[in-house]
């Protein structure tokens, strides 16, 4: 498998092989599961606000706004695996490729403020599902919420497969949860039939409604779903690409009618339980689970509260994978899963924490809408690319989509557009008079920008510019390998660690000098004594280590090796970059024991540190 730093969510690109010879549903299932990920996007908690809202303020009336939005879904999400099989490219990493630096920064911001809104979502509703089961004041839930960044490490060692089984299976008790709440509410079928016919939105109606479509059709989903389909090792003929495409179809459709029908109930609960009762201020998830006992049963709070926690978990996983994605993919920067888990985390919990604090848990359900309108409101900057990219015959061949699907992409972009700014101008000119005139300019020029930015991104490929530089490089062009030349190095410095694997470590270094090299051993006391006095320490550890590199030096020097001891107390990283600067080292030769995660943690991570802190090549032999 192809290691490239490059490749999309490398860590398990190509991890699933779908080309060994498996037959019938078993070859039809090594193609299920990327969009099992993609659907937990679709009914997040973000969902359950606007779905909520839409239900108990206008009954059935909204549930032609959730299929429109899982129509739209279908397509989009379609044309984003399309381009992660055919081009081998994640949305990401295709924008980079095609836009000027500055406009790639542009969209990489909106990109992370969209992923930033996504987990402000999750965090809030999962808070609020842990406040609902266990009373836990809503501070306290969301402060917890920070562990689950450790999760997603976890289900990344255990492999692509294991973590889409896990996903599915929080799917599933969401899926199941809400299928006895409405067997519980029995709703008129005859009503929720009407509500599949579009009808005139008014301004509160409309605000929610394309709520309920940035909850739905999510930017980061798309970028999300050009990298996972990679995760599938396929055949790269025509015929395979074909195969590959057919599959990938029915795994969206199966899974995204399944959060269509997830949506579909939260929404239809709401209009029975709330609207229907003449309870339609209720749009807030803790007023509906305060009230559902009283017309669904004691059980269903339990299952509403255990189905939202459950939705807000399997939404975090995704949603950080997707904000993996479009950090590598824009700026091809990798850095520690962990701590880009943070940083989303963080992201969210600050402006939630600040919420609460400030304004009372009262509000939260406002927070989550408006993050869902804010999602909304990206749509445009990744559809828009996604569409031009996927209309590419030069790019896509003969997997370039077609007219007609072209047209219904379009459509859909424009539709999605013409909403957003429709509600933009709606929330401004609600707001405009009764600001000063700092603000009113900044606003002014904000949607300047916003609508600058889109028309740039639309008009973009009718740009003729057949000089046209990638804007950000996989990599350097390659020219030919001239002048090579040997190292030769002068002194290697060998760092010890007083074990049988001193020898392989001695070999290799050898193995890396000539005849005028010098090697310098080097070896950390790490005694309690010698952490506190240093070099002038004089326990029994720090006399067996001097007569160890004594031993040492005696042996290299009597097989004709020109060698010198050092040895360092304290810090270990350290003493070792000390010793090597001090002593002119051109080289360093250091043992790596294979320590992971928690054994780092608790011994201590020293090759990584070490070679940051040198400038000359650094040999790492495994031990």
């Amino acid at each position: 498998m192809n290691k490239n730093n490059d490749l999309s969510l490398s860590e398990v690109h190509e991890s699933v092989d779908t080309t060994t010879k498996k037959v019938g549903w078993r070859r039809i299932f090594s193609f299920f599961g990327p969009a099992y990920l993609i659907s937990v996007g679709y009914m997040d908690p973000g969902n359950w606000a606007t779905d909520l809202a839409g239900g108990s303020k206008f009954g059935y009336s909204l549930i032609w706004v959730l299929l429109m939005s899982n129509l739209m879904a279908l397509l989009l999400q379609d044309l984003s695996a399309r381009l992660g099989i055919v081009r081998g490219r994640d949305l990401a990493q295709a924008n980079r490729e095609a836009y000027p630096k500055v406009i790639n920064f542009a969209l990489y911001i909106l990109a992370e403020i969209a992923i930033a809104a996504c987990d402000l979502a999750e965090v809030l509703g999962m808070a609020i599902g842990i406040q609902l089961l266990t009373g836990l004041p809503l501070v306290w839930g969301v402060s917890i919420t920070v562990l689950d960044t450790f999760l997603l490490l976890y289900l990344q060692r255990l492999g692509m497969r294991k973590m889409e089984a896990f996903i599915i299976a929080l799917v599933a008790i969401v899926a199941i949860s809400f299928l006895i709440e409405i067997i519980f509410a029995k709703p008129a079928l005859v009503d929720v039939a009407k509500g599949f016919m579009p009808t005139y939105l008014t301004d509160e109606a409309l605000y929610i409604a394309i709520g309920i479509i940035g909850a739905t059709v999510m930017p980061h989903n798309l970028y999300l779903h050009s990298a996972l389909v990679q995760t599938r090792k396929i055949d790269r003929t025509d015929a395979g690409i074909k195969q590959a495409l057919k599959f990938n179809r029915i795994d969206s459709t199966i899974a995204l009618n399944i959060a269509f029908l997830v949506n579909a109930a939260i929404l239809i609960l709401a209009a029975t339980v709330f609207f229907k009762t003449g309870n339609s201020h209720v749009a807030e998830i803790k007023e509906a689970h305060r009230l559902l006992p009283a017309f669904l049963g004691n059980l269903a709070p339990t299952l509403f509260a255990i189905a939202l926690i459950a939705a807000g978990q399997s939404s975090t996983i995704t949603g950080t994978l997707a904000g993996q994605i479009i950090m590598e993919g824009y700026l091809s920067l990798r850095i520690n899963p962990l701590l880009r888990r943070l940083i989303t985390r963080l992201l969210a919990i600050v402006p939630a924490l600040i919420v609460i604090i400030l304004y009372g848990e009262e509000n939260v359900d406002t927070l989550l809408i408006f993050s869902q309108v804010v999602l909304s409101l990206q749509l445009g900057f990744a559809i828009i690319p996604l569409i031009n990219f996927v209309s590419n015959k030069k790019a896509m061949g003969n997997f370039a989509i077609k007219i007609y699907t072209k047209i219904g992409a379009w459509l859909i972009a424009s539709i999605l557009v013409f909403l957003n700014l429709k509600m933009l101008v709606n929330e401004i000119s609600g707001i405009f008079g009764s600001v000063n005139i700092i603000v009113k300019v900044l606003i002014i020029l904000a949607g300047i920008l916003f609508v600058g930015l889109l028309l740039y991104v639309i008009i973009h490929p009718f740009i003729i510019n057949s000089k046209k530089k990638v804007s950000i490089q996989i990599h350097p062009n390659a020219n030919a390998i001239k002048n090579i030349t040997i190292p030769v190095f002068n002194k290697i410095a060998i760092a010890l660690d007083f074990s049988e694997a001193d020898a392989k470590l001695i070999s290799y270094a050898i193995g890396q000098g000539q005849e005028i090299t010098e090697y310098l051993l080097i070896h950390i006391v790490e005694s309690a004594p010698a952490k506190l006095l240093g070099k002038y320490t004089d326990d029994f550890e720090t006399r067996k280590d001097e007569e160890q590199m004594q031993f040492y030096l005696d042996e290299l020097k009597g097989k004709g090796y020109t060698v010198t001891g050092k040895l360092g107390f304290r810090s270990r990283v350290k003493e070792i970059v000390r010793i090597v600067n001090e002593n002119n080292a051109d080289m360093l030769v250091i043992g790596a024991h294979g320590h992971t995660a928690v054994k780092d943690f608790i011994y201590g991570e020293t090759v990584n540190s070490v070679r940051h802190n040198l400038k000359i090549p650094v040999l790492i032999v495994n031990l």
